[in-house]
């Protein structure tokens, strides 16, 4: 099952607060069938334990592990704000919501990961100019 669909990758000209990028990703996932409307909370809680900014321009929020209930099955959402999120005084360009069944998520974390530790692929990510783009560098997390 693909993790990532093209319908899951948006791109937006303007900023976003977290919040409102938080519910952008839970909006995804729940369309996606991954998770319940619950998850936005779950994913609130863990941002303020721990700020999901990974560097690089890049945001995960996922749920706590107390989310369980909320995830139906495993899937991402992608959304480029290329006015930028004040991420806990971090700006994230790139905020890719995790759902993750089981252990699945680690997996994806680190499919992820790889992918934006390299600035060369980092670099591709921001210079696509449709979704269409965007999905194609990114579908390497559906192997």
């Amino acid at each position: 099952m693909s993790v990532l669909t093209l319908g899951q990758v948006r791109i937006h000209s303007g900023s976003s607060t977290r919040e409102a990028a938080l519910q952008e990703a839970t909006d995804i996932l729940v369309t996606a069938g991954a998770v319940t409307p619950a998850y936005a909370d779950a994913m609130r809680q863990r941002e303020e334990t721990v700020s999901t900014y990974m560097g690089n321009g890049l945001a995960i929020p996922h749920g706590t592990n107390d989310a369980k209930d909320a995830i139906l099955g495993s899937a991402l959402s992608v959304v480029r704000y290329d006015g930028g999120v004040d991420w806990a005084g971090e700006q994230a360009t790139f905020v890719i919501g995790i759902a993750g069944k089981g252990d699945e998520h680690l997996e994806i974390l680190s499919q992820i990961a790889i992918l934006f530790s390299d600035e060369d692929d980092v670099a591709k990510l921001n210079a696509a100019q449709t979704p269409d783009e965007l999905f194609a560098l990114l579908s390497a997390v559906n192997e």
